[in-house]
């Protein structure tokens, strides 16, 4: 090979060393703000930073991961639609370029909490047992993967879906009648506690109405058997 091609192919390697290393250096001094920021509660201002890490070195694994965490909001399941798939993508892109098994069971728990929060339990699952490979002992992981199986199983294996919302609806209905009905017994209770108690006197005006009526009607049946019994001696005469 020709000497000064040789020199060449030396300074352009050397050149490209040092621009590496010069983005990992303002990746990491990135990451370092981010970091001060999210800890003081600025989360979105430590988005920024991550994502300038990331722009710095795209092979970053810790820039990765700490953009896609920062983009969880204050209810962490509750995911926006749209944030989704660019987090499991980060989330996804942290696993592959992480070295430590501890950080890479952490990027694809996230990706997990992401996909379950869309239920797409499917994938979560899958996510979550690449999380247990790397971390057997994390026992949120584990946790969210049996939940995720109970609610594939529940949800049809993905396949009727349609159904379940229709069972949810009425779950939710048959809840609201429930509520409604243990509602109308509590005001029926309270109207009868505040409905005043007979006194003596109505009670024994009821009883003596009670009495003088089977009295007439007694009477009534005594007079009626006199008639029959008269209108039968008639008969014998003729």
């Amino acid at each position: 090979m020709n000497v000064s091609k040789l020199i060449l192919i030396l300074i352009l390697a050397i050149v490209g060393t040092v621009n590496v290393s010069a983005d990992n250096r303002q990746s990491r001094k990135y990451i370092r703000h981010g970091n001060s920021l999210y800890r003081s509660g600025k989360q979105r201002e430590a988005l920024v930073d991550y994502y300038k890490a990331m722009r710095a070195d795209t092979t970053n694994a810790r820039a990765l991961y700490n953009l896609g965490t920062s983009m969880f909001p204050e209810q962490w399941r509750a995911v926006p639609e749209t944030q989704r798939d660019t987090m499991v993508n980060y989330f996804r892109l942290a696993a592959q370029q992480e070295t430590s098994p501890i950080r890479k069971s952490q990027a694809f728990h996230n990706m997990g909490v992401v996909l379950q929060g869309k239920r797409d339990f499917q994938n979560a699952i899958e996510a979550y047992k690449m999380a247990l490979r790397f971390n057997p002992n994390d026992d949120e992981t584990r946790y969210n993967l049996v939940l995720c199986q109970r609610q594939l199983k529940k949800q049809g294996g993905g396949q009727n879906n349609q159904q379940n919302k229709q069972d949810d609806q009425q779950d939710q209905q048959k809840q609201e009648q429930q509520k409604q009905e243990q509602q109308q017994q509590k005001q029926d209770k309270q109207q009868e506690q505040q409905e005043p108690p007979m006194s003596k006197e109505n009670a024994e005006q009821l009883l003596n109405a009670a009495m003088q009526q089977e009295k007439q009607t007694q009477q009534r049946m005594q007079e009626a058997q006199k008639q029959q019994s008269k209108r039968r001696r008639i008969e014998k005469n003729w």
